[in-house]
Formats: structure tokens, sequence, C-alpha cells
């Protein structure tokens, strides 16, 4: 049996009712409506928007997510559908964007490293 969530996306995740409205717009997530008009997620509405920030805070455009979804688990992100070649490049793309990334966080990690540990020896 389905068990709605009216509110639960943002209590569970700290995400504005704002930004769940925008994943709605952007095709991220589908929400009922009660009687009363108000929207009624499922349970496993917790999990996608938990997923939809991970994805937007690694810096996919909310297009290539909506791309990506379809082809995850909501549960523990592994796969649900055929990917398509051509979505298989683009994230390939995107995860040696990300790995720049992480490799230039780590170097400014260790050049803050190198600062604190001068001040301290001082």
């Amino acid at each position: 049996m389905r068990s709605p969530v009216r509110s639960g996306p943002t209590s569970a995740t700290q995400v504005s009712e704002r930004s769940l409205r925008y994943y709605e717009q952007q095709g991220l997530l589908a929400a009922g409506r009660t009687a009363g008009g108000h929207r009624d997620y499922p349970e496993a509405a917790v999990d996608r928007v938990v997923r939809i920030q991970e994805l937007f805070a690694a810096g996919l455009h909310s297009s290539k997510i909506a791309r990506l979804l379809p082809c995850m688990r909501d549960t523990d992100g592994g796969p649900s559908a055929v990917v398509t070649p051509k979505l298989v490049a683009d994230l390939t793309e995107e995860r040696e964007r990300i790995d720049r990334m992480i490799a230039d966080l780590v170097r400014s990690r260790d050049t803050l490293d190198e600062v604190i540990d001068a001040a301290r020896d001082s």
C-alpha cells in the first residue's frame, strides 16, 4: 500500500518547498495531489530528493539529472534501466569533470595544510 508523505521530502531532507516545486517543473520529481490540492509525495520521494541533491551538488545540470534518474534506483542509486551510449558518454564526461574538481580541491587543501603547518611551526 502506498504511504503518502505530504511534507516528508521537506522535513526529511531539509529541502525547501520551492526546491521541490522546481524539481517537479524540471521533471525530476512527481507528486500526486490531495483533495485539497496539496502535494502528496510517496515515501520513495525522500530517497529521490536526496539523490537529486547529490547530483546537483556534483555540478550536474537538471536536464542531465532528468535523463539520468530513470536509469537509477532511488533507494541505492544502482541501475534500474538500460542506459543509452549517449548517456554513458555524457556521464563519463561528468565523472571526469568531477575527478578534476576533486584534484583541484585536494591541491587547495594541501596548500591550506602547508600554511597551517608553517604557522604552527613558527
